[in-house]
């Protein structure tokens, strides 16, 4: 059996539909670049080369290292949620001391909170398709 894909039109309903910041730029994040849930957790800053416009994503399925290419649209966004989170190391902070402490956090966002919200804001959409395929680990 083939799987439904997301259209165009789903995702950005999706990400429009997110209320948390931090969840709306990973979701727009991982679903540019074809990230696994994993993958886009563990981004870090060292990890984009603007110069090349690609991301190295560190570790992926079967523990291989891979680059893949950043759009320029991913590329300003993440810059602009940078700028309220500056954290040095994460792309994506954990959230538990909110945006405030968020250049303070050493962790990524949980894994189960990204999943919880995906999973909350497509049931409020009223749609039937499995965004969580988007975030396979």
């Amino acid at each position: 059996r083939i799987p439904d894909i997301v259209t165009v039109a789903e995702a950005q309903q999706l990400f429009m539909s997110t209320r948390v910041l931090s969840y709306r730029v990973f979701y727009f994040t991982i679903y540019t670049m074809g990230l696994r849930l994993g993958e886009g957790l563990n981004l870090q800053v060292g990890d984009i080369d603007t110069t090349r416009m690609r991301v190295h994503i560190r570790n992926a399925k079967g523990n291989k290292d891979r680059l893949v290419p950043l759009p320029l649209s991913t590329l300003q966004v993440l810059r602009k949620f940078w700028v309220v989170h500056k954290n040095p190391v994460l792309i994506f902070p954990n959230r538990a001391r909110g945006l405030k402490g968020a250049h303070l956090a050493e962790s990524p966002l949980d894994r189960g909170g990204v999943q919880k919200t995906i999973k909350l804001v497509t049931e409020e959409m009223g749609l039937k398709k499995h965004f969580l395929s988007l975030l396979t680990p």
